[in-house]
């Protein structure tokens, strides 16, 4: 049983947050922590935890204090105001006593501050769309002048004005991507234009490629000439990744073999110098280091809030191998060049050899960045083709937190208002969570590492729809096989029944369900939901009697006849996305994408958005972090690190905003 402690951390200086009365496991552990608007925060137990060596316990608490430092680095690429509103959010919060206004007035200012924390800024998480004050700004003027909470008067506009900075990233075609999106990876007054055209001038065709732009800003200089200011110590970002760096050399104290220490030595030189090449070979040395239990991401990784598609925004999750779990995606793994050798994709697209395909299920144990509070439930690193094709990858599934997503959702009450009958109710009770545990790691063990480019095919060569048509090609790869005899013989499905779970849940959610987190007249963005209706959409208009929406008392459902057929087509559709990504044909992307994956049948939205409302759930999830309570000795050694789960989301971020957030306003 995990006891309260209260400690203060001599070496960071800092308040540990687990000064709470009880803690969650003297009582029934309590997944539901706050719902707001459309969103719902979790938390999410770390099982195993306590069965750890104080080593590795060590080495957990040091590589989190690593990840807390970058959380100020996240907001600022989300949008260049986005610090100077937090703040003046949470310091007007602060003085709550000093405001005179009604109950109702505050709770809605509470709301948005709540929002802001939880996408990392003012446009929403998913949809990217910028989200307006319920207040208006006189009353937020007001209340900051009479609770003494000075601000910068710049930031007025792009909180109140909905024609100001309106999307984070857009997608939209025939625009400027860079010049219409609020996000802060260009300095003001570059054009798409030009920062293409200093990507192209500075490309790396060498055999091992260095990721251009990956880790830096591009920005006009007073001659009008673009320059890159780059993310390491000292430069962009340098405050805060001091302090990343700091608790990466404490964490080295505790590594538990060399090839993890070198990884660590590694991603600290890269962060002190920014040198790319470091960083390729903080990748390789990450992706060999197998044996390590604890294992940790941190730094710029994924590039999807980037209008091109080039620059990665910070994200951190440290973590342990679930050894029990591994076992199932290990036997994906070892099979990896069996789905390979035998998906529907042309031979000449598969890769002869897959290499080192390392599938693990892990234990989430500290989210930051852009994995908190909304996070993935799959990872699979690095980015890099080329590494991937001469060392391999690493494929996660997050199992904690998919049990957590799991357990918040028991007896809502939506399969009961979606899914046509009691039948298939029935076959997804059973096995909807075993066939979404498998089909995440089919999607990441197998999924992003199949297939290859043709040579002199660039990795850039989709553009700004290269996000959608990835995960699509993934997603298809995991939908096909789900249905495999060869899952049944591994021993990964009971019977050769089981998939359909898995194939209702998927073709209901990419043209129907997934709708609730679109506002009514918007059209999709997001790039993991126009690959979900990118393949839904295309499966059904080109079916022959294998589905049908049909319509039951005015509310209209998916009956799907044929599940064989289903498979047929996602097969076809794998093949098809597999030829694009591996002759880099722009043109078929933009037409696969803008026909299938971007409009919505507004009646039928009209309709899900009713039905949802009635259920009052919200659609989007997130988490907040355990809190690392560790215990010292006299000469400040960590003699015991202990959980604690019972800070409140507010709590939480007010913590975070106090004690991790070293950046300037403006950067």
């Amino acid at each position: 049983m995990r006891k309260q402690v209260l400690i203060i951390l001599a070496a960071a200086g800092i308040l540990c947050g687990c000064q709470q009365k009880k803690t969650c496991t003297e009582q029934a552990f309590q997944y539901n922590v706050d719902k707001f608007y459309d969103l719902e925060i979790l938390r999410y137990d770390v099982p195993e935890f306590d069965s750890l060596s104080l080593q590795q316990k060590q080495l957990l608490y040091c590589l989190s204090e690593a990840a807390l430092w970058g959380r100020d680095i996240l907001f600022d690429q989300n949008g260049r105001y986005n610090l100077r509103i937090r703040r003046a959010c949470e310091a007007l919060y602060q003085q709550k006593d000093k405001v005179q206004c009604t109950d109702q007035d505050w709770a809605v200012f509470e709301k948005y501050l709540k929002r802001v924390w939880f996408s990392n800024g003012i446009h929403h998480h998913y949809s990217e769309d910028k989200f307006l004050p319920e207040f208006d700004q006189a009353w937020f003027v007001a209340a900051c002048e009479a609770a003494g909470v000075e601000y910068d008067a710049a930031i007025l506009p792009v909180m109140f004005d909905p024609a100001v900075m309106p999307k984070r990233t857009t997608a939209q075609d025939g625009v400027d991507l860079v010049a219409c999106s609020a996000g802060n990876y260009y300095g003001e007054g570059v054009t798409q234009a030009e920062a293409e055209a200093w990507y192209a001038a500075h490309k790396d065709n060498s055999p091992e490629p260095l990721w251009i732009g990956l880790n830096s800003q591009l920005v006009k200089n007073e001659k009008g000439e673009i320059e890159e200011r780059v993310y390491k110590v000292g430069g962009l970002y340098g405050e805060a990744l001091e302090h990343v760096v700091y608790w990466l050399k404490e964490a080295l104290r505790y590594a538990e073999n060399d090839q993890q220490r070198e990884v660590i030595n590694k991603l600290i030189a890269f962060n002190e110098t920014g040198d790319l090449k470091l960083f390729n070979e903080y990748c390789i040395a990450w992706v060999k280091d197998l044996d390590s239990r604890v294992d940790f991401v941190n730094g710029f990784t994924e590039t999807y809030s980037d209008p091109l598609g080039i620059t990665g925004t910070w994200e951190s999750m440290v973590n342990f191998k679930d050894l029990a779990a591994t076992k199932r995606t290990q036997l994906i793994s070892d099979n990896a060049q069996w789905f390979e050798d035998h998906s529907t994709t042309d031979p000449k697209y598969k890769k002869e050899e897959v290499k080192g395909v390392t599938a693990k299920v892990i234990t989430a144990a500290m989210l930051a960045g852009d994995c908190y509070p909304a996070t993935p439930i799959g990872i699979n690193l690095p980015n890099a083709n080329w590494i991937r094709k001469e060392y391999g990858s690493k494929s996660v599934t997050i199992d904690n937190l998919m049990h957590a997503y799991n357990e918040a959702a028991k007896g809502n009450g939506f399969n009961e208002e979606f899914m046509i009958d009691d039948e298939i109710r029935a076959i997804y009770n059973q096995y909807g969570a075993q066939c979404g545990d498998l089909h995440t790691d089919l999607h990441e063990c197998v999924g992003h590492g199949s297939g290859k480019l043709m040579p002199g095919v660039s990795k850039d060569a989709l553009k700004e729809h290269a996000s959608t048509i990835e995960e699509a090609r993934a997603d298809l790869f995991g939908l096909y096989y789900l249905a495999d005899p060869k899952l049944v013989e591994l021993g990964l499905l009971p019977n050769a029944e089981a998939y359909k779970a898995g194939y209702y849940q998927q073709m209901m959610n990419g043209l129907m369900t997934q709708l609730v987190r679109i506002e009514p007249g918007k059209d999709i963005e997001e790039a993991h939901m126009r690959n979900r209706q990118l393949i839904a959409n295309w499966c059904y208009a080109h079916a022959n009697g294998e589905m049908e929406i049909i319509e039951r008392d005015g509310k209209h459902y998916l009956q799907i006849n044929d599940y064989e057929g289903v498979r047929r087509l996602y097969g076809e559709l794998l093949a098809e996305i597999q030829r694009i990504t591996s002759e880099g044909d722009y043109p078929a992307a933009k037409e696969m994408v803008e026909t299938y994956a971007v409009k919505v049948n507004q009646d039928l939205h009209k309709e899900i958005l009713e039905r949802y409302k009635k259920l009052n759930l919200a659609p989007y999830k997130g988490f907040v972090n355990p809190v690392y309570c560790v215990e010292r000795n006299e000469a400040g050694e960590i003699t015991d690190v202990k959980l604690d789960f019972t800070e409140g989301y507010i709590e939480q971020h007010l913590r975070y905003s106090r004690d991790y957030s070293p950046l300037p306003s403006i950067n």
